[in-house]
């Protein structure tokens, strides 16, 4: 495995692994000893970097991906780097199957919920805390000297922000810099390119979540495949309707074209092409097979030159597909 050091000095594998569809919005709940052991073999094949969320969770159980996650990484704690979420709950007076989120980022709830996720994860410090959603409410400065004061109380080690632009980076920046920002990105998400010159500059990495388009770009879906109307999100999604899957073709042949010329898969481009654009750049799809974790990790050593990864911007730059899944809708408490 190969690494990558997001801001400073946060040395994390250079694909890592999204955990929420363990419990949350990818169908019915995962078996815990299955995904336990997901998690364990992707320690030993080198993958170190995990992404959970104290909002990720079931019906039964608001914070079921964190404590299957600490208790499955309690035994390769000084191996891993965790990360988790604050800032947000779910509107559960919403009847939709994607309910709102409403965001809540005052210091109290900020250091209560450190608390609470520290005790779930099992353990005595969070490696990057992620502030989930920017809260209207309360201006990031104020909730980055929370983190800067739980930075100095050994609570968390870095903090990283998501779905932002760049004043709000360069306002957080000014009081504790991130490590990174966690936004959507893939080839059929690409606003956030504009970013990259202000990352540069700010020595802020940017951790891509969704980086294959909720499962899309790997190529395993057609117009066949069925979603749980009750549990998954992806049956609301626009990519996976049958139209847009007639679409999106064009893009699957693009991706099925160089994966034959490189060895590799559909999924390993999709993840290449965003690993060989930038060195600070770390995908963390999600997964719960070994196979398709296997087939993921190994997309860092796919190697595009960079004129491949020119001739795929290109080619996306010019290229017709649908609309894609652009997140849950965020209100203000």
């Amino acid at each position: 495995m190969k690494y990558r050091t997001l801001g400073k000095n946060l040395t994390v594998s250079t694909v890592g692994l999204g955990c929420m569809g363990f419990s949350h919005a990818y169908g019915a709940p995962a078996d815990k000893n299955e995904m336990r052991e997901l998690l364990a073999q992707a320690v030993d094949i080198g993958c170190n970097f995990f992404d959970t969320a104290e909002a990720y969770g079931t019906p039964d159980n608001p914070h079921d991906n964190e404590e299957l996650v600490g208790a499955a990484l309690k035994p390769y704690r000084d191996k891993v780097v965790i990360g988790t979420k604050f800032g947000i709950y779910f509107d559960e007076t919403s009847p939709e199957l994607n309910k709102p989120v409403i965001t809540d980022a005052r210091p109290a709830t900020i250091k209560k919920a450190v608390d609470g996720s520290l005790k779930r994860l099992q353990t005595d410090y969070i490696d990057i805390y992620w502030q989930h959603r920017q809260d209207s409410n309360v201006p990031v400065e104020e909730v980055a000297g929370v983190m800067q004061e739980l930075i100095d109380a050994g609570k968390i080690l870095s903090w990283g922000l998501s779905e932002v632009d760049e004043e709000i980076i360069r306002r957080a920046c000014k009081v504790c810099p991130p490590a990174a920002v966690q936004n959507r990105y893939s080839m059929m998400f690409r606003q956030y390119e504009k970013l990259f010159p202000v990352l540069e500059e700010l020595n802020v990495g940017l951790v891509a979540f969704s980086p294959l388009a909720n499962g899309l770009l790997s190529g395993a879906y057609d117009k066949n495949s069925k979603f749980d109307a009750n549990t998954d999100y992806r049956s609301m999604m626009p990519q996976f309707k049958a139209e847009a899957l007639d679409k999106n073709q064009a893009l699957l042949d693009l991706l099925e074209n160089l994966a034959a010329r490189k060895g590799a898969t559909k999924a390993q481009i999709s993840l290449a092409w965003m690993i060989d654009k930038k060195p600070y750049i770390v995908p963390i799809p999600g997964t719960r097979k070994l196979s398709r974790l296997k087939e993921n990790v190994g997309a860092a050593d796919v190697n595009l030159t960079a004129a491949e990864v020119k001739a795929l911007d290109d080619a996306l730059d010019n290229m017709e597909m649908s609309a894609v899944y652009d997140g849950t809708q965020v209100k203000t408490r």
